[in-house]
């Protein structure tokens, strides 16, 4: 299937649209692997990169740029680029029985988008369904940075509030560096969840536990007073 080519700044007619609207893991075993040192790192970067250093980033970038797709600075820091995505599905997703093209099943496609630095990774799931006129929840889909390095792949879930194209301008134009893949997420899979996702689940089975210890000892408590009155009354003197 040939590559798409859709944008997040653009109206939602011929097949450009707009979304209207970074990576938590599981706690580590051991030491943590290369790619999530590297993703931990990236973070950290993106958060105190003056204007001036992220010009000097897209300036190289464009400079190795083989297929046009180049970042462009804008005057109030942002910057815009383009990311491509693989769709990496088990199955087609549902899609709207008004939709004029299937949705893309086992196997994917690659998708180019158009998009700024301030998209997250929630925005990018959305208007990747959004194109293809998937009915879907957003929830059931994660986004992944897929980092190619000493000939060994690390697949890292990106969470919802990443910022894809730094991740792209950080790691370069190549995607046999980095590239990115769209996948379903598994039903019962705890690693389609976030590290705080899954902290705030046993945070409710915690509650939830404590409820359900009240209310058994609370009705044993009762029950214990009931017996112990009715064997009061048995064994009363005559």
């Amino acid at each position: 299937m040939s590559s798409g080519y859709s944008s997040l700044e653009e109206d939602a007619e011929d097949f450009f649209f707009t979304a209207r609207t970074s990576f938590f893991k599981r706690a580590p075993q051991g030491k943590p692997r290369a790619g999530q040192q590297d993703v931990e790192k990236e973070k950290e970067t993106h958060n105190y990169l003056s204007k001036e250093e992220i010009q000097e980033k897209i300036h190289k970038y464009n400079l190795a740029v083989t297929d046009k797709l180049k970042m462009t600075l804008n005057p109030n820091g942002t910057y815009t680029g383009f990311i491509k995505v693989q769709m990496e599905l088990c199955k087609p997703p549902q899609a709207s029985p008004s939709a004029g093209r299937p949705a893309p099943g086992n196997g994917g496609c690659m998708n180019t988008l158009h998009i700024s630095s301030t998209n997250t990774v929630g925005e990018v799931i959305e208007a990747l369904l959004k194109k293809f006129l998937v009915t879907e929840s957003p929830a059931k889909f994660a986004l992944y940075k897929r980092c190619y390095r000493e000939d060994q792949v690390y697949a890292c879930k990106l969470s919802d509030r990443e910022h894809p194209l730094y991740l792209r301008l950080a790691a370069g134009p190549r995607t046999d560096t980095l590239s990115f893949v769209l996948r379903e997420h598994e039903i019962g899979e705890w690693e389609a969840f976030s590290l705080p996702e899954l902290q705030n689940f046993l945070r409710i089975l915690d509650k939830e536990e404590d409820e359900q210890l009240y209310n058994l000892k609370r009705r044993y408590t009762a029950y214990r007073q009931k017996l112990e009155a009715a064997l009061s009354e048995v064994w009363k003197p005559g």
